[in-house]
């Protein structure tokens, strides 16, 4: 089979409301990939940057994926949170990328995304926190219903990815 390893780590975030963030993480394949190695989702920390508005995580990735198709190519999902003084946890954006199919080092930008609510909900996030969620994550890389959601743009996640492919040359696919 055709192996695929993704090795990096979700750098950091910029470009939010606010401080204090941290980033939950999954991947998404198709049905004929199969994980051989790694965690398919994780969480970072908390970082509370003291100077500029970049939140630092570095938190690594390493996958391994077997896989006889490219049907399915892996996309990393996120979903970035800010947490209060009060340790709170609040939705600050939705965002995904594909893994990049050429092998070597890639750096990656993520935009993210929030629904937006109606304007009762948009007031009541302001004062009491919270605010519209997804039901089902799986909207954020599949876009089936996405396109009737009202949303607002915010801030980007950067990844560092580093992609090895092997065995692909065996199936047709030149890298």
């Amino acid at each position: 089979m055709a192996e695929l390893h993704i090795i990096g780590q979700i750098l950091g975030a910029r470009g939010f409301p606010q401080n204090s963030l941290f980033c939950k993480w999954g991947v998404h394949t198709g049905g004929a990939w199969r994980l051989l190695s790694g965690l398919k989702e994780g969480q970072t920390q908390v970082d509370i940057p003291q100077t500029g508005d970049m939140a630092y995580w570095s938190h690594p990735i390493d996958l391994q994926f077997a896989t006889k198709g490219l049907q399915g190519w892996p996309k990393l999902h996120l979903q970035v949170w800010h947490q209060d003084s009060f340790g709170r946890c609040q939705l600050y954006g939705y965002g995904y990328c594909h893994v990049p199919c050429s092998p070597g080092t890639h750096r990656i930008e993520c935009v993210t995304w929030r629904p937006l609510g109606s304007w009762q909900e948009q007031i009541t996030q302001m004062f009491v926190g919270g605010g519209p969620q997804l039901r089902s994550p799986d909207l954020i890389y599949s876009g089936a219903d996405r396109y009737r959601l009202q949303t607002e743009a915010m801030g980007t996640v950067e990844l560092e990815l580093g992609v090895i492919m092997r065995h692909f040359d065996k199936y047709g696919v030149d890298s």
